[in-house]
């Protein structure tokens, strides 16, 4: 009984505390409060690594079905494109992930920002088309195949 009444303390103590922070004005309105087994929700879950500056292709969600998106371009290895889809965006066209040397990937295919002026005008390709378009120029640019995207190696598709 002791060991639950000390659990309840605590429960009260933190609540008594995030209502305290709340009231001061340490969170903004509309800000989510995360927890240890809370994910952050930078650029509404665009930005998995949660640490986008910006959110290039914006905060709304666009799932896309891997194998649909692949199927749009039959040049390239189906199960490779698939797999590399998966785990370089999961299939969200509005995905976003910031790299350590300030660039980002984008999109589907997660298109860097150095292919941008070759591929999309040198705007984000973060519409399905484009982005399509851009990902079929960097896998010829790699020799026709997956090699210039980091997760080809998981997927045995360098």
């Amino acid at each position: 009984l002791s060991h639950l009444h000390h659990m309840k303390t605590i429960a009260l103590l933190v609540l008594v505390a995030l209502i305290g922070s709340v009231a001061a004005g340490a969170y903004a309105p509309g800000m989510t409060i995360a927890n240890a087994t809370s994910p952050l929700n930078t650029c509404g879950g665009n930005c998995p690594s949660n640490d986008c500056p910006g959110c290039p292709c914006g905060t709304a969600r666009s799932a896309q079905d891997p194998v649909a998106m692949c199927a749009k371009y039959s040049g390239w290895n189906q199960a490779c494109c698939q797999c590399i889809v998966r785990h370089e965006s999961g299939g969200n066209a509005n995905a976003a992930n910031y790299n350590s040397n300030a660039s980002y990937d984008v999109g589907v295919w997660q298109v860097n920002t150095v292919n941008w002026n070759s591929c999309s005008g040198g705007r984000a390709p973060c519409d399905i088309e484009t982005n399509l378009q851009c990902a079929i120029k960097v896998w010829q640019w790699g020799g026709n195949s997956f090699k210039l995207w980091s997760t080809c190696g998981g997927c045995g598709c360098c």
